[in-house]
């Protein structure tokens, strides 16, 4: 199925691109590694496509779908939800760090465990257990105490996706997801990349924040979720 934008499938785009490597399944249909995550896509809506996706669905999890426009629920799968996200993409250059604002730290193999306590806290998307390999995540840390981070997830030639935005409830109103969002953005320019994203098309507070770093709305995207 021709796209006129790598992000109109980012799916498909990321696993048939740069992160061929994280990928499972055939010419059909591939479903990133479990460990990763639970994103899957299908070439085409074809039959024999769709069918070659349902094989890739684990019997105890699911399968994202994301789509630039609605995808039907393959045979012998059931739909568990459907949720239309803001695809939005910076525009310009990264914004420049605040004045006061506080230390930001890589974080590696070692911060896994409080990545993922933090990520099961804050629900900033799917997260699995190397789900902190994509790529370089950062943090904000008080007292030993990972307090929020970010980093990025899926690639396309020439961009890069923020993701994994995520901060303790008590730690919120600080401006730290501002913070790190800069930061991964301005790690991304320096390799060349231009940052993209995706928010919950509802996520007014979100996406305002996000437009106060310079991304602009690109195009509505449309998740769907199946399970056996």
């Amino acid at each position: 199925m021709a796209a006129a934008h790598p992000l109109d499938r980012p799916v498909w785009s990321m696993l048939t691109g740069r992160q061929a490597h994280l990928a499972e399944g055939d010419a059909r249909a591939v479903r990133i590694d479990r460990g990763y995550g639970v994103f899957g896509v299908a070439a085409y809506t074809s039959p024999d496509a769709l069918a070659a996706l349902a094989a890739l669905v684990p019997d105890d999890g699911e399968i994202w779908i994301v789509e630039g426009e609605p995808w039907p629920v393959p045979a012998g799968t059931r739909e568990v939800k459907r949720a239309v996200l803001a695809q939005m993409v910076a525009e310009g250059s990264p914004p420049p760090p605040r004045e006061g604002e506080p230390a930001i730290l890589p974080l590696g193999e070692d911060d896994a465990p409080e990545m993922a306590a933090l990520a099961d806290h804050a629900k900033p998307g799917p997260w699995g257990p190397k789900t902190h390999r994509y790529g370089p995540f950062f943090g904000i840390r008080e007292n030993g105490r990972l307090l929020a981070m970010a980093g990025q997830r899926m690639l396309m030639p020439g961009m890069a996706e923020v993701s994994g935005v995520s901060t303790w409830e008590d730690c919120r109103g600080r401006g730290y997801a501002r913070a790190l969002i800069g930061h991964v953005m301005r790690e991304m320019a320096l390799r060349g990349e231009q940052p993209f994203l995706h928010s919950y098309a509802d996520n007014a507070g979100a996406i305002a924040l996000y437009e106060s770093l310079g991304f602009r709305i690109r195009r509505e995207v449309h998740v769907l979720a199946i399970a056996k």
